[in-house]
């Protein structure tokens, strides 16, 4: 907002202001400056939660303090009574604002942003007001005793009465309808809002506007009757009925404002001296009376009417939840029912079994996985039934099924069985493996997952006879090539030297060579293929003793080749449960190439050491004296045929560092390679740990190994 609509709408509120000053004025009923109504304190409520955020406040307080002065002292009222009124009417609206932002904060006019639609606002609305105005008539009747010197608790009765009812009127019905003000629809305008009106007069059934209008009129003629027909009569109670009728079948915006016209009927009948109210002979109790017809004349108008509208809400809010509900149960249907679609589809069987042995859940897998045997009575049987056996021929006792070991009390288990009865004479291999659940009751249940391995056995078995037709049919031409050429090279150590001998001993040595390098290669891609697609048989494995073994058997290799032993600092290294012929060829690669890759002039120094992650994995660091990696190439020397030093002379095939990330990922970890600073390079890769023993490794084996020989 800015200061200048700020400003123009402080003139306009206190434009307002004046007029409803002005009339209150022309109420007083008698020399004690007394007023029977005084809609000021109405307006003066709209118009300061109007300007609540405004950046003119000041001149709010300052339009305030001057209207109320200049209107009292224009109609009579002595200067001191008005400072008297400027004390009241200022100490009573900053009273009221405090306590209707402090208990309704959310409410239009309150500092919130929500309209005035609850039965509990109007209580709000009500406390508010009766507490603000309690304030304003203690200052003023106190004020005027010490004025007038008499003391009159009717006068304050009235100005409570008066105002709280004013309030009551003009500020519930000023702030529903600043509410939708301040929210009509973007691009409106008065033509607009017309076009409208007329749009809805015609919209609305014929039934309803002959209610409307019905309304109006009976309102007119009973408050006629009760006031102007019937002189003297007490039948101003009969008018209840259609505030009633108003409240129970009409908008409350509407009901607000029929409560607000039926009110100012009543005192204007008073007024004029016509109505029960007149027959009173003491201005303040005649006043008192009139203003406790007009607020209760409001409350019941707006209590049912808002307790209509938030019944109206609840039952909405109930129907939208029911809808809600509805639509979750059907999600939680169509849910359940892709779910089932998915299990039903799965090639893998899955089951879930409770402690009883009673089947939960099973899909159409789990049964042709197991020969087509179908658990009698939904009960696990025991294994003759479905004729389960260890992969050596054993027959499987109930208590060795992964089943069995879950509800043991084991949080994970798994196992290789062999699957063969009369329907599946040819027997099957799977994988089993098993999840504990425990439900809300603490009871256990088995979640069994089973997986046909026989495929791929066979295939591990086609990999090994392919190993060995690799052996033997292409190494024993390779063994046969080298024999022949270090049999012809021995001869020829007796032929007596010639250019020609010369020449044919250095082809005999370039394809004794080439025999070894294709040695090399077969090996290598003998080694690169298990490594991608031989079977894992994971084991808890003693990295302490395997990574000692290789240490020995390096050492010894290279003290026959060069004299020379290196060193080697093994930590405790904490076990892993990975499979021991891939690990031992994981850690043998990683060792030789740090030996390979040492400068002629030093003696090569490799550590191994492991730590626990946080993800319960073992990690794993070899660091060297060697050479390094070349800058760059961290990543892409674990690429298939990269070599780093290709070009220093140092002999491979450009495989190694493959099958090792090979066998590190197959195993769910990473391997990565980096500068030791200092000097060398750093390995460091992950493996699977065994549980919660691992922890405990690092105590049971503490020491370190050194091996410099074998």
């Amino acid at each position: 907002m800015t200061y200048r609509s700020s400003l123009a709408r402080t003139a306009l509120f206190a434009t307002a202001y004046v007029l409803a000053t002005v009339a209150g004025r022309m109420t007083v009923m008698d020399g004690t400056n007394l007023s029977m109504v005084w809609p000021a304190a109405g307006v003066l409520v709209l118009w300061f939660c109007a300007q609540r955020h405004s950046r003119t406040r000041w001149a709010d307080v300052v339009a305030l303090v001057a209207i109320t002065a200049v209107v009292n002292l224009s109609t009579g009222a002595s200067p001191r009574l008005t400072l008297v009124f400027v004390i009241a009417n200022l100490s009573q609206i900053t009273l009221f604002m405090y306590l209707f932002h402090r208990w309704q904060p959310h409410l239009w006019g309150a500092g919130g942003r929500q309209e005035l639609t609850r039965l509990r606002d109007l209580w709000v609305l009500l406390g508010a007001a009766a507490t603000s105005t309690t304030l304003g008539a203690a200052l003023g009747t106190t004020g005027m005793w010490l004025i007038n010197g008499n003391l009159a608790w009717s006068s304050g009765a009235v100005w409570l009465a008066r105002n709280t009812a004013s309030v009551l009127l003009i500020g519930a019905a000023g702030l529903r309808l600043s509410y939708s003000w301040h929210h009509r629809p973007i691009g409106w305008t008065w033509g607009t809002s017309w076009r409208w009106a007329a749009e809805l007069w015609r919209a609305t059934r014929w039934w309803r506007a002959a209610e409307y209008t019905a309304l109006i009129a009976c309102s007119a003629l009973a408050y006629w009757f009760a006031f102007a027909a019937t002189q003297g009569l007490p039948v101003a109670f009969s008018l209840i009925a259609v505030t009633v009728w108003a409240a129970l079948r009409m908008p409350t915006t509407f009901v607000v404002c029929h409560d607000l016209a039926v009110g100012t009927v009543a005192v204007m009948f008073t007024l004029h001296g016509s109505g029960s109210f007149a027959e009173i002979s003491d201005h303040a109790t005649r006043a008192l009376i009139a203003q406790l017809f007009v607020g209760m004349v409001a409350v019941i108008g707006l209590a049912l009417a808002l307790g209509r509208d938030e019944r109206a809400a609840l039952l909405f809010q109930l129907s939208a939840d029911k809808a809600d509900l509805a639509a979750q149960k059907n999600q939680a249907q169509q849910h359940g029912k892709l779910l089932t679609a998915i299990i039903d589809s799965m090639a893998d069987g899955l089951s879930v079994i409770d402690a009883d042995g009673q089947v939960l859940l099973r899909n159409a897998a789990t049964t042709r996985l197991l020969g087509g045997r179908t658990s009698p009575g939904d009960k696990v049987a025991s294994s003759d039934y479905y004729g389960l056996f260890h992969l050596d021929g054993r027959p499987m006792a109930g208590d060795e099924t992964v089943y069995a070991q879950v509800i043991a009390g084991a949080e994970h288990a798994c196992g290789e069985m062999l699957v063969r009865n009369p329907d599946v004479p040819e027997g099957r291999i799977v994988t089993v493996t098993g999840t504990r659940l425990v439900d809300a009751d603490g009871v256990p249940r088995a979640v069994v997952v089973v997986h046909d391995i026989t495929a791929e056995r066979r295939h591990r078995d086609e990999l090994t006879a392919f190993a060995g037709v690799v052996a033997h049919d292409l190494q024993n031409p390779l063994t046969a090539m080298r024999g022949w050429t270090e049999a012809a090279a021995d001869a020829l150590q007796d032929v007596p030297p010639h250019p020609s001998v010369t020449e044919a001993e250095s082809s005999l040595l370039r394809a004794q060579r080439a025999g070894t390098r294709m040695r090399t290669l077969i090996t290598d891609l003998l080694d690169y293929t298990t490594s991608r697609d031989a079977g894992l048989r994971p084991d808890v494995l003693d990295l302490t003793r395997i990574v000692t073994d290789i240490a020995a058997a390096r050492a010894d290799a290279m003290i026959a080749a060069t004299g020379k032993a290196p060193r080697f600092d093994i930590g405790g290294l904490l076990p892993v449960h990975a499979d021991p012929t891939l690990v031992r060829q994981l850690l043998d690669n990683l060792i030789g190439n740090s030996i390979k890759y040492t400068a002629p002039d030093v003696t090569p120094a490799i550590s191994v050491r492991t730590a626990m992650t946080g993800n319960d994995r073992v990690e794993v660091t070899i660091v060297d004296n060697g050479i390094g990696i070349p800058a760059g190439q961290h990543e892409a020397i674990f690429g298939n045929f990269h070599r780093a030093h290709a070009a220093s002379g140092y002999a491979g095939t450009g495989l190694g560092l493959s099958i090792c990330q090979r066998i590190v990922n197959r195993h769910g970890g990473s391997i990565t390679a980096a500068d030791d600073p200092g000097g060398g390079s750093r390995f460091v890769f992950t493996l699977p740990s065994t549980g919660p023993t691992a922890s405990s490794a690092t105590a049971a084996s503490p020491g370190r190994t050194a091996v410099t020989s074998g």
